[in-house]
């Protein structure tokens, strides 16, 4: 296996808008072409509303609290909670607890995979990047590679820690 980016003994390490993604399993390593990537995210970390044409996204908490709008419902995710976002329907999440969080993002067939990786840069270490406001062209660049990977962006982002 060939792995471009920084890696350290648990994955490969990039820097996605502003988070820290780790792929710790590539869809690339067996036949089911099942993903596992770990994000650390800051509070108020938050993701456009969106919808997966292709495959489901499987979100599994492992520290802080998360505030994720499914179908138009609002649900608060805690540490130890799974969440199923499923193919088809508009999904966001943003991050509520100040101390920010840490969930595995589970999905098959690549897209997410192929999208997280084609926007990331190789992390310069294994922290949350420098934060930045994301200006019009990287807002565009990111609903094109969605695109082409099986993901639209329909909506804004969830902007407050309640409803």
């Amino acid at each position: 296996m060939t792995i471009n980016a920084k890696t350290d003994s648990n994955g490969e390490l990039l820097w996605f808008n502003g988070t820290l993604a780790t792929i710790k399993v590539s869809g690339e390593a067996g036949a089911d072409t099942i993903s596992v990537i770990e994000h650390l995210m800051p509070y108020g970390s938050a993701t456009p509303l969106h919808i997966h044409r292709n495959e489901d996204e499987v979100f599994h908490i492992l520290e802080g609290v998360m505030r994720f709008n499914v179908e138009g419902k609002d649900f608060y995710g805690h540490a130890g909670q799974t969440l199923l976002a499923p193919k088809g329907i508009p999904h966001c999440y943003r991050v509520i607890s100040a101390e920010g969080a840490r969930c595995l993002t589970i999905t098959t067939r690549g897209d997410f995979e192929r999208m997280v990786r084609e926007v990331s840069v190789p992390a310069e270490r294994a922290e949350i990047p420098p934060q930045e406001m994301p200006t019009p062209e990287v807002i565009a660049a990111l609903t094109e590679v969605c695109a082409r990977n099986g993901i639209d962006i329909i909506g804004a982002p969830l902007t407050s820690d309640r409803p």
